[in-house]
């Protein structure tokens, strides 16, 4: 017995050791400097409802990957015609369709080619010398999910490098995106680096097209018209806009970037950022400029053109730099997006919501103080009701939550309003374990049996019935948060948590207390009401 105590007791001192150390971050807005190099700092943290930020409701336009992927097609089969000897007139997107017309018509060897080659492809007409294709259906859905999926993920690497904690991202339908951003210092900011695409393309400018004389009905199939803008350095508003015609091909895109960081340019004191493809994308770059050496290659952003600058020399270690009067801020954020990725499409601001911080701590305190007031009455009730066995109880549950809290700390969980009412629900289900086991406590004691007996029956009895109901609860819990969303999810955090740290004090710690007792002042009674 005094051995399976002292065990007790250090598995006791070593629980309440850890729940210290997770909760005092938390309670103290700075910790002392030893403390951060030897132990956690992780703090407990609030919910958009509770710290205020950002709700947004995106809508992805997935026509528009559909599109841009109909476009690489389109290149991809005017170079396999060219390595197939098949002369054509025209290969074109025209709008969820690529058409075809040839110099030469040969059906046979053009629809075989084009079964072989690009097999998520249908024709869906044919006169021979002319084709309309489009995509199969099952390709077309896939696109439409993939665009979606890789949006979110895109905006959550975008997110986490802009330094928003615990933000929420998820997709809605089918293709919709829910993004939440608690405690968003600033909101216009975080929505240019939502929203941006960031599709960088390398495009060779056409010098010797007079771009400020042109008929924009009748621009060469090849060419196209992209502006540079220009802005005040003060005020950030467009001054100018410098046309540049361009080669529609496209040299090198973003999807081989490794990494992009900000630098200074110690000659102008600006910021401007570095990027650094993979090693498909350096032999690409290296290859590009090499062929183009003398001429001048446009750095595109999302059809802006940020820089256009002459080839000196070919340009090996597949390094590159994007310059544009930028602010360090922008040159940062610049930077992420690159080093995120693209999206693969579009995404249009549907709902825009700023929840303000005093909502917040008005929330805070009103569930502070229903929680505080709450926990009172069922303090005194126990201690009324049970008598010294009531104050076991009360330990026990002050305890839970100290315990529940340190562990959303330690798991880096986010405190939301539902998260509030599910701390008030697990401390109303940690006094229903103790009344249980009292209860039976009780019932031994009328039947006669010792103290000591009436305890170790009153607890072995009751366990089962507070291990069920706590378990299922408990898988209630886990897929409430597998498959719910945002409040949902909130709830089911704190109400998992706790039915853990229910199960730990009500039926350890509160044995532990009875057991000490008896061990250490041999009592032969208990004062249980």
């Amino acid at each position: 017995m005094i051995q399976s105590l002292k065990i007790r007791f250090i598995i006791f001192i070593g629980v309440l050791i850890w729940a210290f150390v997770y909760v005092v971050p938390s309670v103290f807005n700075t910790v002392p400097s030893w403390w951060s190099s030897l132990l956690p700092t992780n703090k407990i943290h609030l919910g958009l409802d509770l710290q205020g930020g950002m709700h947004l409701v995106l809508e992805v336009e997935a026509d528009e990957a559909i599109k841009s992927t109909l476009d690489r097609y389109s290149d991809n089969i005017a170079q396999v015609f060219k390595e197939n000897k098949i002369f054509y007139k025209k290969i074109k997107r025209d709008n969820f369709n690529i058409i075809l017309q040839l110099d030469t018509p040969d059906k046979v060897k053009v629809e075989k080619l084009l079964s072989e080659e690009f097999p998520n492809l249908k024709i869906t007409s044919s006169d021979g010398s002319s084709y309309t294709l489009s995509f199969i259906d099952s390709y077309t859905k896939y696109l439409r999910k993939f665009s979606v999926d890789q949006a979110v993920e895109t905006i959550r690497n975008r997110i986490d490098q802009f330094g928003v904690t615990e933000p929420e991202i998820r997709s809605m339908g089918e293709d919709r995106i829910i993004v939440e951003l608690p405690g968003i210092k600033d909101p216009d900011r975080a929505l240019n680096l939502i929203g941006k695409t960031a599709r960088l393309e390398f495009k060779l400018v056409k010098d010797n097209f007079n771009v400020e004389n042109f008929d924009p009905k009748n621009l060469p199939e090849d060419t196209q018209i992209l502006y540079k803008i220009n802005r005040d350095e003060v005020s950030g508003k467009i001054t100018s806009k410098q046309p540049f015609a361009l080669y529609k091909k496209v040299l090198l895109t973003g999807e081989f970037i490794k990494d992009a960081r900000v630098n200074i340019n110690q000659t102008y004191n600006e910021p401007y950022v570095s990027i650094e493809f993979d090693s498909q994308g350096g032999k690409i770059f290296d290859k590009i400029t090499g062929d183009n050496t003398g001429k001048r290659i446009a750095i595109i952003l999302d059809s802006s053109i940020y820089s256009a600058p002459v080839v000196q020399e070919r340009i090996s270690g597949g390094r590159a730099q994007i310059t544009g009067r930028f602010t360090e801020k922008e040159a940062h954020d610049l930077a992420i997006v690159l080093r995120a990725g693209a999206l693969p499409a579009p995404v249009k601001v549907l709902e825009k919501r700023t929840v303000g911080p005093s909502l917040g701590e008005d929330s805070i305190r009103q569930g502070f103080h229903s929680s505080v007031l709450g926990s009172i009455v069922i303090l005194l009730f126990m201690i009324f009701y049970y008598r010294v066995s009531g104050i076991v109880a009360n330990i026990a549950l002050l305890l839970n939550a100290f315990f529940m809290f340190a562990a959303m700390a330690a798991f880096q969980a986010t405190l939301t309003l539902p998260g509030i009412a599910g701390i008030a629900l697990t401390i109303g289900m940690a006094v229903d374990a103790n009344i249980l086991i009292f209860e039976r406590i009780r019932e031994e004691l009328r039947k006669g049996s010792k103290v000591r007996t009436a305890i170790d029956n009153g607890f072995s009895r009751a366990f089962l019935t507070i291990f069920d109901s706590n378990i299922t609860t408990l898988i209630a819990a886990i897929v409430l948060y597998q498959y719910g969303t945002g409040p949902i999810k909130g709830f089911a955090v704190t109400l998992s948590l706790g039915i853990v740290s229910t199960l730990f004090t009500s039926v350890f710690a509160t044995r532990f207390i009875f057991d000490y007792a008896f061990s250490k002042y041999n009592l032969k009674k208990i004062s249980i009401g």
